[in-house]
């Protein structure tokens, strides 16, 4: 009986709840939807989950249906606007996720710099004497001032400031040599 029912008549009756209605629309236009959503995205999976979206935003959708197209162009737009959305959303994915590679590599490339950076200052801080090795391993590497490692050491607070004075100079010595022979 349903199918002697225009499709205007099955829609407005849709839209007013009626689910059975709402059902022969979506018996009678499943294969067209399926068919265009599988040409917009050539792959018969995407095709379903688009097809499934379809179906069940129609739900929402057939109430903003007012005659002033047929159904069928009305529904064609719904088709294909809902394949752009699916091919927008999978490209901001795709976006994202290049995005979060690259971010990764990213950070691999900074923890290989850092890593670099700590091994060539151990090497440097191998050629000190004990008492500038010491100095620099509770100011630099403990992260204590100044007040604090002389206290620790036995010194006055001038005391480790002249002692990194000597490191940092050691170091930039090291480092001017180093690009120098390089």
């Amino acid at each position: 009986m349903r199918l002697q029912v225009s499709d205007a008549e099955l829609a407005h009756q849709a839209a007013a709840g009626d689910r059975a209605a709402f059902g022969a629309l979506i018996h009678r236009h499943y294969d067209l939807i399926f068919r265009v959503a599988f040409r917009f995205s050539g792959h018969r999976q995407d095709a379903e989950d688009l097809t499934q979206e379809i179906c069940i935003g129609l739900a929402r959708k057939i109430a903003q249906w007012h005659g002033q197209a047929q159904l069928k162009t009305w529904l064609y737009r719904v088709i294909v606007n809902a394949c752009h959305d699916k091919r927008r959303r999978d490209a901001t994915q795709a976006k994202a996720a290049l995005g979060w590679g690259e971010r990764e590599l990213a950070l691999r490339q900074a923890a290989s710099e850092e890593a670099a950076a700590q091994d060539w200052l151990w090497s440097a801080m191998g050629g000190l004497s004990p008492v500038l090795r010491d100095t620099a391993a509770l100011t630099v590497g403990e992260d204590l001032t100044h007040a604090q490692a002389g206290e620790i050491l036995g010194v006055s607070e001038g005391t480790i400031s002249w002692r990194m004075s000597e490191v940092k100079k050691h170091l930039r010595d090291l480092a001017q040599k180093e690009t120098a022979d390089g």
